[in-house]
């Protein structure tokens, strides 16, 4: 049954083995004084990552939501911020705490975090299996390490990701694969700490291909053409659809910098260009265009639930045809996969879609929330960067390492759980849009990354009001000046259907108070 989540239940040398944790436990033992036996026991202790007494406190709160359940947070520091982060703060709902889906803003009152805090806590606050980050610290294992002090858990780490990547079970040999240097195999893990550095590090090595990255460096393959970066864009073939980061590169992609942009590609040191989302007539002109001198496609950088843009959904086809393009071509491909990852059964998107990309980007849903890790998983045949092209000073952390591996051994075991809830929640919302058709053009997204589409953007706005006032985080876009009127959710993987439930009967409550129900 969707949502009954299977029990998981791990000790830390289970988890990231035996032999390493009794390393940690014999040189915290002579480093501290403690009891190697006692750091050793801790170690085999199994931490039950989602007790089914925490599921039931979560079911208990349910009908408090939306109700101020503490005493409000009257008098904190207003902080000194940018005014434009200033003006769009919301104090009220400001966490002051939280535990699985809920969060109690400073107005004292519980809300469902609907959009999972900006999509970086797919397991909710305060997750127990993160438990084990605190055993590893018990243990002594330091979190602060450097790129070439790359700890235990991190490498790891990266082998297991390769494997989920791949699709590749924990028997499977790796070393054949490691040691394949063609495109679309993915075989090589950089560690980073936002997913703007890993968008940019893609974009980097695609871009290497064009132009030496030092003077020392080889010449490039295509040195002397133009490089040129393909981008999902708007409805209208504008480049406003995409996001891939806040580096000033990866954000002239998508519209920013414009003066910057345009004097680039005046003096032929790169262009983009935008194709309208599941355009294929788009597509197949961008590659006539670019794909002669003095120009050529540099790479392909797309999401594949497009959040930043109403949710949209890339279709099958269109990425299908795309990968084909990129192939025949030699153009390399980026899937975005930072707000997808994590929340579909096998944790990536791009799997169930059957794509072979080069470069693939993620953070934000494997470490749930509790340190800033970003990876790139890439194909060998663009490791070309140098040792420090694209890197961080703390992007090795061993304990951000680990919190991405118990999201994914959770997630793992209950991903046919996810799948099912993901089904269930865009089946409800789909009824919903269905049912009051004169408030909504339809839906968006796919399970979990949900979108409902209005008629226009004061309806979205409005719903979006009624439904934090009740107690959902719901949201709208609005910072940019085109985007579809849409109200954006995305539950926690850990949601269940008593919480769905409860929300899609809230929702219904606020348009039946506005509008006539289909029936």
């Amino acid at each position: 049954m969707s949502g009954s989540f299977t029990k998981v239940a791990r000790s830390l040398d289970a988890l990231i083995g035996g032999e390493g944790c009794i390393a940690a436990a014999r040189a915290q033992a002579w480093l501290s004084g403690n009891s190697e036996l006692e750091l050793q026991a801790l170690a085999r202790e199994p931490v039950d990552f989602y007790p089914q007494s925490f599921q039931d406190r979560l079911h208990g709160l349910l009908g408090q939501v939306g109700q101020q359940v503490v005493a409000p947070l009257t008098h904190a520091a207003a902080g000194a911020t940018t005014h434009k982060f200033a003006a769009a703060t919301n104090r009220e709902a400001s966490p002051i705490s939280g535990l699985g889906y809920y969060r109690i803003g400073e107005d004292g009152r519980l809300y469902v975090i609907s959009k999972s805090e900006h999509y970086h806590v797919p397991l909710g606050h305060g997750f127990p299996g993160y438990r084990l980050l605190e055993h590893a610290r018990r243990l002594g294992i330091p979190n602060a390490t450097h790129n070439n002090t790359r700890g235990f858990i991190t490498r790891l780490l990266e082998e297991r990701l390769v494997r989920a990547a791949n699709g590749l079970g924990e028997a499977h040999d790796l070393a054949p694969l490691l040691a394949q240097s063609r495109p679309r195999v993915l075989n090589r893990v950089l560690n980073l700490e936002t997913g703007s550095l890993a968008c940019e590090a893609a974009l980097k090595m695609m871009l290497a291909r064009f132009y030496r990255i030092e003077t020392v460096s080889e010449r490039p393959p295509y040195a002397g053409r133009t490089p040129v970066i393909l981008v999902i864009g708007n409805d209208d073939g504008e480049i406003v659809g995409n996001y891939h980061g806040t580096t000033i590169l990866t954000q002239t992609l998508r519209g920013m910098w414009p003066e910057l942009a345009a004097g680039a590609e005046r003096q032929g040191l790169y262009s983009i260009r935008a194709v309208r989302p599941n355009c294929i007539e788009d597509l197949e002109a961008a590659f006539v265009e670019a794909e002669r001198a003095p120009f050529k496609l540099a790479g392909f950088f797309h999401e594949i639930i497009m959040m930043n843009y109403g949710a949209r959904r890339l279709s099958e086809g269109f990425l299908r045809r795309a990968y084909e393009l990129c192939a025949e071509h030699d153009v390399p491909v980026a899937v975005d996969e930072i707000q997808s990852c994590m929340w579909y059964d096998g944790f990536f998107l791009f799997r169930e879609y059957g794509l072979k990309p080069d470069f693939v980007t993620l953070g934000k849903g494997f470490p749930g929330g509790e340190y800033p890790a970003s990876r790139l998983i890439f194909s060998a045949a663009y490791d070309t960067m140098p040792q420090f092209g694209a890197l961080v000073t703390n992007g090795q952390e061993e304990l951000a390492s680990l919190a991405y591996l118990v999201t994914m051994e959770w997630a793992a075991v209950n991903g046919s759980a996810i799948r099912a809830m993901g089904a269930q929640i865009e089946n409800g919302l789909r009824e919903l849009a269905r049912r009051f058709p004169d408030r909504f053009s339809g839906y968006e997204g796919q399970g979990h990354l949900s979108a409902l589409s209005f008629h226009d953007l004061p309806g979205a706005q409005a719903f979006a009001r009624a439904a934090t006032a009740a107690g959902y985080d719901i949201g709208v876009q609005t910072y940019k000046p085109d985007c579809p009127p849409v109200a954006l959710t995305k539950l926690p993987v850990i949601a269940d259907e008593a919480l769905l439930e409860a929300m899609l009967g809230t929702m219904h409550d606020i348009l039946a108070a506005h509008c006539v129900a289909v029936a």
